[in-house]
Formats: C-alpha cells, sequence, structure tokens
C-alpha cells in the first residue's frame, strides 16, 4: 500500500468525528434539552474548525470537505426543525416567528426594540461615500437591499450588526411558567423593525448573514523580543483574518450574496445557505429552563475515596500511597484545589510550581498562587500564552500573577507548554520532600465537571525529581534528557513509546502476552501507527479509544486486521489520555499503565512539552485497566471505526435500557467516593 492508502484524511476524520457528536442530538435517547445543546456544540466544533483549519486548505481539499459536510447540515436543521421544535412545542415551549406572536407579545417585543435594541443599532450604507464595512468574526449581520420610493434607481445595500449584548432569544409571554413559554429571536425582532432605522426608504430584501475568519496566525517566536507582546499582536491580527466562510439563512438573495462574495474575496465552495438558525448555541436561555425532565440528571463530584476525610493532612496522606483521582466522578475541587490551598497554607511548604494552559478567567487557583506569593513563599507560575482561542484569557491571568509577585515564564521557545503538573516543596525536618500532581486535564475548575481527566499525586522520589528537572527545562536551560520515570516530549516520549510498542511486537514473536491499549483525544503520528501496524502483523492486539479524529486505518488484511479504533461520546467530554502495555504479564492488570499530557500526534510528541507518568500502584493499574475494558465494552455511547474511515455505532441487545461509560463510572463513584 502507498502511504496515502496507508493512512485517513485528517480533515475528513474529523469531521467523522463532529457527525458523532451530531448523532447525540439526533439520539432520542439523549434528554430533550440535551439534544439540543448538542446542536451548539456541533456548530462551535466547526466554527472552531473553519477559524483553525480551513484557510490552510487547498481548493480541492476545501471540495471534498465540504461534499461530506453538507449532508451533516442538512441533517443538523432537519433534526432542529422537524424534531426538536415540534417536540419543544408539545412539552410547552414555543420559538416563534414574529408572524405568529399575539398582537399583546408583539407591543411587548416592540417596547423591548425601542428602549434597549434601537439605541445600540447602526446601519452601514454601502455606497460611493460609505465603504464596505468590517464584518466580525462569526457576528451576525442582517444584509438589508433598499431603495428610495417611486426612483428606479439602482437599489443600494447596508449592513446592520445584530448586538451580541442581549440574549438572542426573548422570552415574550409575559410568564415565569417554565412549563409553558413564549420565545422569539431577537433577529426576528429587529427584522421586524428595520423600517426604524431606514425610515422614509423601502425595504426590498433582508438576508441575515455570518462570517467566518480564518484565525490560525502565528509569529516567529525566534524573531519575537517578547513573547506577551507578539502573542497580544497576534491576537489582534485574528480580528482581521481572512475570511473563510459566509453563512447565509433562508433562500437568499443572489444579488447579495454575489456582493458579498466578491467584497470578501471568497470562492463559491466557502459560501452555505443555512435553512435551520444560524446561532444554535444561542438557544441556552431555553435550555436554562427548570425543566429537569429533560435534563441529565444532576452529578455531584464526590470526594476521592483518600481524601474522603476533610480534616485528613493531604500531605500525609500522599505520603502513604500515591493517590489517583478521576473527574469529573471525582471531586477537583477536593484533590486538586485542595492540594494547592494546603500549600498555600502549610508554613513547611517554601515553594510552588505549577504549569496553566487553560485556566479559566474565575479559577480559584490564582488567587492561591497570588497569595502563597504574597506569604514569601518561592512561586513559579508557567503559563502557556498560546492555548489557542485562550490567548486573551492566559494574558491577563499571566499580568495578574505578575503584579503580585509570582514568578511567570512562558515556556521554551518553539514549543506549546502543554504538560498538567504541579510541583510542592516542603521542608520535612532535614530534608525537603517534592510532592506533586501529574495530570491529563488543564487546571480548569469549569472543565473540570465536563471534561474526563485523571491526575495522580505522588511524593516517590524518583518521580518528584523528574518533576524537579522539568520545570528547569521549562524555566531554565536543562537539556536533561535521562528522566528515570517521566515520558517527556519533545525530548524522549516518541522514543520511549515506540520501544514499549516495539517490545510488545518483540513479545508476540516469542509467544509472551502482548497487547496495546491507548486512550487519546486524537491521533495522527505517522511513526507510532507505522510501529502499530507492524505489531498488529506480529499478533498483538491493539485497542486505540480516540474521541476526535484518527489517521491510522485499522482492519485492513495483512496490515492491522488486529488494531480496532473505538470512539466514545456523551455527556462528558472524554479527555484523558492513557497508555496501557502488557509487557508480557500474565494477568493483564500487572502491565504497564501511564497517565498524562499529551496525544498520539506529531504536534504533541514533537512540537510540544509533555509529560507522561507511570501508574505503578497495583490497585491504581487494576482500576484504570478496567475503565479501559469497560470503554472497549460501551454498547450505548460507543462507535467502532472502519478501515474506510467512517464509523458505526455500536448497539446492544436493549438499546433504551443500555448504560455507558458515564453513567456506570457515576454508579460506581458514589458508593466508593462516600466511603470513611
Amino acid at each position: 500500500m502507498s502511504e496515502k492508502d496507508l493512512f485517513i484524511n485528517r480533515d475528513l476524520s474529523w469531521l467523522e468525528f463532529n457527525a458523532r457528536v451530531l448523532h447525540e442530538a439526533l439520539d432520542d435517547r439523549t434528554p430533550l434539552f440535551e439534544r439540543t445543546k448538542f446542536l451548539g456544540i456541533f456548530q462551535s466544533n466547526l466554527d472552531e474548525y473553519f477559524m483553525k483549519r480551513m484557510g490552510s486548505l487547498y481548493s480541492h481539499a476545501r471540495v471534498r470537505f465540504r461534499e461530506r459536510l453538507l449532508p451533516l447540515l442538512e441533517s443538523l436543521q432537519d433534526c432542529f426543525g422537524k424534531d426538536l421544535v415540534p417536540a419543544l412545542e408539545k412539552n410547552g415551549i414555543f420559538l416563534l416567528p414574529w408572524k405568529k406572536l399575539t398582537d399583546e407579545e408583539k407591543v411587548r417585543a416592540n417596547k423591548f426594540y425601542r428602549s434597549q435594541v434601537f439605541p445600540v443599532l447602526t446601519p452601514f450604507a454601502v455606497d460611493s461615500g460609505h465603504p464596505f464595512p468590517f464584518v466580525s468574526n462569526l457576528s451576525i449581520s442582517l444584509g438589508v437591499s433598499l431603495k428610495y420610493p417611486g426612483r428606479e434607481e439602482e437599489t443600494q445595500f447596508a449592513r446592520v450588526k445584530v448586538p451580541t449584548y442581549f440574549p438572542q432569544w426573548l422570552r415574550i409571554d409575559g410568564k415565569k411558567d417554565p412549563k409553558h413559554a413564549h420565545y422569539v429571536s431577537i433577529l426576528e425582532v429587529i427584522m421586524a423593525n428595520l423600517d426604524t432605522l431606514f425610515p422614509g426608504m423601502e425595504i426590498l430584501e433582508i438576508m441575515p448573514f455570518r462570517v467566518t475568519r480564518n484565525t490560525n496566525i502565528e509569529h516567529d517566536e525566534d524573531e519575537s523580543e517578547d513573547l506577551l507582546e507578539s502573542i497580544s499582536e497576534e491576537l489582534k491580527e485574528r480580528k482581521f483574518g481572512d475570511v473563510v466562510r459566509l453563512e447565509y439563512w433562508g433562500k437568499g438573495n443572489a444579488l447579495m450574496i454575489e456582493m458579498l462574495r466578491e467584497e470578501l474575496h471568497l470562492d463559491e465552495d466557502q459560501i452555505y445557505g443555512v435553512e435551520g438558525l444560524l446561532e444554535y448555541t444561542s438557544l441556552k436561555p431555553i435550555l436554562d429552563l427548570a425543566r429537569p425532565e429533560f435534563k441529565y440528571e444532576p452529578w455531584i463530584p464526590v470526594p476521592p475515596h483518600a481524601l474522603s476525610d476533610p480534616d485528613r493532612d493531604i500531605f500525609q496522606a500522599i505520603k502513604q500511597n500515591d493517590i489517583l483521582v478521576h473527574h469529573p466522578y471525582e471531586s477537583f475541587t477536593s484533590s486538586v484545589e485542595r492540594f494547592i490551598r494546603a500549600a498555600v497554607n502549610d508554613p513547611k511548604v517554601t515553594a510552588i510550581k505549577m504549569t496553566l494552559y487553560r485556566v479559566g478567567a474565575d479559577s480559584p487557583l490564582v488567587p492561591l498562587l497570588i497569595k502563597a506569593a504574597e506569604l514569601g513563599k518561592h512561586v513559579v507560575c508557567l503559563v502557556e500564552l498560546k492555548a489557542r482561542f485562550d490567548e486573551a484569557k492566559n494574558i491577563l491571568v499571566a499580568q495578574n500573577l505578575e503584579d503580585a509577585g509570582v514568578h511567570v515564564v512562558y515556556g521554551v521557545i518553539g514549543l506549546k507548554t502543554h504538560c498538567k503538573t504541579t510541583l510542592v516543596v516542603r521542608q520535612e525536618g532535614d530534608e525537603m520532600r517534592s510532592y506533586c500532581h501529574i495530570g491529563t486535564g488543564n487546571y480548569h475548575s469549569v472543565t473540570a465537571r465536563l471534561y474526563t481527566d485523571f491526575g495522580l499525586f505522588t511524593c516517590k522520589r524518583e518521580i518528584a525529581d523528574d518533576v524537579v528537572h522539568l520545570f528547569h527545562f521549562l524555566t531554565g536551560k536543562s537539556n536533561k534528557k535521562d528522566y528515570h520515570k517521566l515520558l517527556v516530549a519533545p525530548l524522549t516520549m516518541k522514543d520511549q513509546f515506540l520501544k514499549k510498542i516495539h517490545r510488545e511486537t518483540a513479545h508476540a514473536k516469542k509467544g509472551l502476552p502482548a497487547r496495546i491499549i491507548a486512550k487519546i483525544n486524537s491521533m495522527d503520528e505517522r511513526d507510532i501507527s507505522h510501529a502499530l501496524y507492524e505489531a498488529s502483523q506480529a499478533g498483538v492486539q491493539v485497542d486505540l479509544i480516540v474521541r476526535g479524529f484518527c489517521c491510522l486505518r485499522p482492519g485492513v488484511k495483512n496490515l492491522s486486521e488486529n488494531i480496532r479504533v473505538f470512539s466514545i461520546i456523551g455527556r462528558f467530554l472524554e479527555h484523558s489520555r492513557v497508555f496501557y502495555f502488557q509487557n508480557g504479564e500474565k494477568k493483564p492488570t500487572q502491565g504497564e499503565v501511564f497517565i498524562g499530557s499529551a496525544d498520539w500526534m506529531h504536534r504533541n510528541l514533537l512540537a510540544r512539552v509533555e509529560a507522561v507518568a507511570p501508574i505503578e500502584d497495583p490497585v491504581h493499574k487494576e482500576r484504570i485497566y478496567e475503565f479501559l475494558t469497560l470503554m472497549l465494552d460501551d454498547h450505548r455511547q460507543g462507535w467502532e471505526m472502519r478501515s474506510d474511515g467512517t464509523y458505526k455505532k455500536r448497539k446492544g441487545k436493549h438499546p433504551k435500557k443500555e448504560l455507558g461509560t458515564h453513567a456506570l463510572l457515576m454508579q460506581r463513584a458514589r458508593p466508593r467516593g462516600t466511603q470513611s
């Protein structure tokens, strides 16, 4: 097979992932409001894809992508218009067009328009004296064609930006009953009142539209004297990136579409007609209604068993034994936040070092780090300024930390710092003991309730020493490569993974137990893929649990017959990275287990700083192995990839009664987490 035939196209594979997300909206087993929410997730994913990737694709690649995307957009629109809207109406929730409002509701809407909306609207005419206005990324606008009454001259064009300051859906019935609610789109309200913006003019056509701009703009760090200033400048430039997509609502207007195409410098394949909504995430006010029967059962993370006693000294608990936590089943607040808070308040702690990739504007960790610095502790924080779409937040976090006396660094030139590590140094008698947290997810208290991630707390000397050296690499000029326990990218990780895969291949050839399981977010690394193909041909069972895109091709005769690729999509976003190698052990749970921040992608292994740590406690290894086995047997949320890159939904014997991984792990977490 040629190199091209050995691998799936990355962009088409990503689209298959988003199709699996859309399926959660199509699946009537998903609660009604959650189905509606998945429409917004599908669209947000697609928006991000266009912003990050579309600007770098050649026209033929764009056309291939479009051909696969159009049926998905049709399913999206049908799901909303033919399925979800009637289901909402059946349950007393109406999303009404202007013409179906009662006279009383129209009066109420017009009053809101005049007092709130009208003053902030700005119509922009386009003519010889008014150049075509700048249209910001993902903003919704109204294209308006109009003319002077009674004149035969050429029609005029104007653009009105729909403000995002207000909720995009207005409750219009004047009641507070969550079981009977009428909503109207602010878009409809503005369109019904356009004559107030163009008094004395004849309005001919109205066409709502939205544009998407390329945000994949990066400066050369080697040529930048100040990385903070460079990223700030990059953020400004992104606002003016090339337009990569135009979406228009409804039937559209041929003259307006052509005018926009020329002004925005677009090809035909970059223009999309939209029948449903231009923005599905705008439905949030409806989904916030107090209708618990249409939502997932609320989940409150439980404290990890080892930390169930809130009065127990967390450092003594870690010293007694490593602690493994699994979010969101186990509480981020009761584990990670507690660890940082204890370090801040403990007079024996002399230093705290931490990496922050995505932290959140209201993170409780930032004030804690500031407090630690104010108490005189040595606090070092590596803030990754280049975390995609969180750059502005991270710049603000970095500045706040620096102002408080925290030592802030931005990492290694040319590399994103993606590892999730914390180091706490504590004076214990005559020695300094290092306590570490190594995780798979960001130190983000909000996403810790929505994303699945593992974290390891340990003070084992070899791992702790490795973390110390890792921070030296991040803050200084260390070039150490002989780490004892950690796999560190871009220094050792790829070579170590390849060695472990080749070792499984050798075991299989000798007739020893050999198996590989990797749970990752995405997969495109060619050398790792070739090694897995060789392992498969030697008889190694390879199971990959990949949430997003996967370029490796499973199930091909004489190539990858022993490779299976699965994907789990559900109420939580699968974010943890876990690696298992049986390593000749007869008892599978005694194989090697690692957790960490890296996917099997070229960027993770060669262009980012990543850390993967071993799980050595037998109980923890068994727990993770059981977790992986549970996912591989999931017939509710599970999908299996075919060799052509498409996916098949797995189905159990009783589809309506099947419990997926997330529901089962919530069930299991309750009794374990509440034990004393």
